[in-house]
């Protein structure tokens, strides 16, 4: 992809710089001065611990042309070293806000679909997901790790090039406004909406906040553009029908179609989740889903949150013009934290240490509880961002685990977590369960599970990102193996 210096001009005027040549191409976009940067534009962009401004001095004898934030720079100063290397340079009042308008102005030059992902939770698997079913029609670009901000959206589209068949965009959020803008940056021909849930519920207030903040994905959504969204939420109805009022694909699982308000609009994809799909070839016991027609579906990643994902991208797939058979046999590779499954000493460990919202830690126990194992246990941190619900929250939580404990599907409970979240969190559970105890720290929660674990256990590992509880997977390996 090649950007022309005059596309730059009716971006933001003439630059204070000549160039070398009056319309040289610019062949990419670079953030970091370490970067190659012959044939680039350079964006200095600031964050908590640096300023890409202070490289500047280094960065204009080599890039191609350049911007800066005025109030960052000596302009006259910088003018004069731009001129002396005839590199454009260009004056802006916020560098970040530059940075996304090439991230736009790049967009509309490429001739590819653009799908986006956002949701309280399962955001990144569905992304992988989408990814792996579109990679049918050629090379695909997608968010990864996470590119999902005011920063990395814009990096994930300037990734994108003439080769590129479809590009995939994360947008997460932590306030109000946020994935508005990376939707006016995407411009996308697929919205896809996972899930409305109280993660961020803290800084949001509501989960009414959170709708209408997740459904600011469809603000530059292409007029014949199409949503994807799960069937039955009415929070998620309401907040889209104030913003959109083109096409809507609604997917469900058949077995949830009764516990839906009879006045929504119904599931138009539906399909029944099989967890136990032995005749199903490359199923792997992870489970299928199966339609009223057409080949049955294996899921590539367990449980009924992913059954769900799995259709939402069926629904992606569908749209872009990828036939259901050519889903057959998708391949996944999550990031580390979500969804992975380790083997140690014998011991089947749930790996979901990356993050946790309420739906998501609710997601996994039931994920744990419906594996095969004949004693399942589990190593629970505590949730963030969750305001004055949190405690309310972490009791629920703890609530789950009760049932799942009476049931005979939870044999051991290790709540990390010493203060009030972990507190409520050990009173939902109750006395449901014999083995029960609480930690400070993720290396404290090894020695009940020493006490506890026998070859052909589960176990699942979930906490929020901060209580660091992947620190426990070495020491398990260690100890046990």
């Amino acid at each position: 992809m090649v950007v022309h210096l005059e596309q730059l001009r009716a971006l933001w005027g003439e630059p204070i710089a000549a160039a070398s040549q009056p319309d040289a191409p610019i062949a990419s976009i670079a953030t970091d001065s370490r970067a190659a940067l012959e044939g680039c534009l350079f964006v200095p962009l600031l964050g908590e611990r640096y300023d890409g401004h202070q490289f500047l001095p280094q960065v204009l004898p080599r890039a191609a042309a350049a911007i800066a934030q005025a109030d960052r720079v000596d302009a006259a100063a910088l003018a004069r070293l731009a001129e002396q290397h005839r590199c454009p340079l260009w004056l802006v009042p916020d560098s970040l806000q530059a940075y996304q308008d090439l991230a736009r102005l790049w967009r509309r030059n490429l001739d590819l679909p653009v799908v986006a992902v956002t949701g309280s939770a399962g955001k990144t698997t569905t992304r992988e997901l989408i990814r792996s079913a579109l990679a049918a029609l050629g090379p695909v670009v997608a968010s990864s790790g996470n590119e999902n901000n005011d920063i990395g959206a814009p990096l994930t589209v300037l990734r994108a090039g003439p080769q590129t068949a479809a590009l995939v965009v994360e947008m997460g959020m932590r306030g109000l406004g946020e994935i508005e803008r990376l939707s006016r940056l995407a411009e996308p021909d697929v919205a896809v909406i996972t899930l409305i849930g109280t993660a961020h519920i803290g800084r949001l207030g509501s989960r009414e906040a959170i709708a209408r903040a997740k459904t600011e994905i469809v603000t530059a959504l292409r007029p014949e553009g199409l949503v994807v969204i799960p069937a039955g939420d009415p929070l998620l109805e309401h907040a889209l029908a104030q913003r959109w009022n083109g096409r809507v694909r609604r997917v469900a699982l058949a077995d949830e179609i009764a516990s839906f308000p009879q006045d929504l609009p119904p599931a138009d994809l539906i399909a029944h989740w099989q967890q136990d799909p032995a005749e199903v070839a490359g199923s792997e016991g992870l489970g299928v889903l199966q339609f009223s027609t057409g080949p049955a579906l294996a899921l590539p990643l367990a449980g009924r949150h992913n059954a769900r994902n799995l259709l939402l991208t069926v629904a992606v797939a569908e749209e872009l013009g990828v036939a259901r058979a050519a889903l057959a046999a998708l391949a996944v590779a999550v990031p580390g934290g979500r969804s992975r499954r380790h083997r140690i000493a014998g011991v089947e460990v749930l790996d979901e240490t990356y993050n946790a919202s309420p739906e998501a830690m609710l997601a996994a126990l039931d994920l744990l509880a419906g594996t095969a194992a004949p004693r399942r246990f589990a190593v629970l941190g505590t949730m963030q961002e969750l305001g004055d619900l949190s405690l309310e929250l972490h009791r629920q939580v703890g609530e789950r685990a009760a049932l799942h404990g009476a049931a005979g599907r939870l044999d051991g409970l290790v709540i990390v977590d010493a203060a009030e979240p972990g507190r409520a969190l050990e009173q939902g559970v109750g006395a449901s369960l014999a083995r029960m105890q609480r930690v400070d720290t993720p290396q404290q929660a090894l020695e009940p599970l020493l006490a506890w674990l026998q070859p052909g256990d589960a176990l699942l590992l979930k906490a929020s990102r901060s209580v660091a509880l992947e620190q426990l997977l070495p020491l398990l390996q260690e100890r046990l193996g």
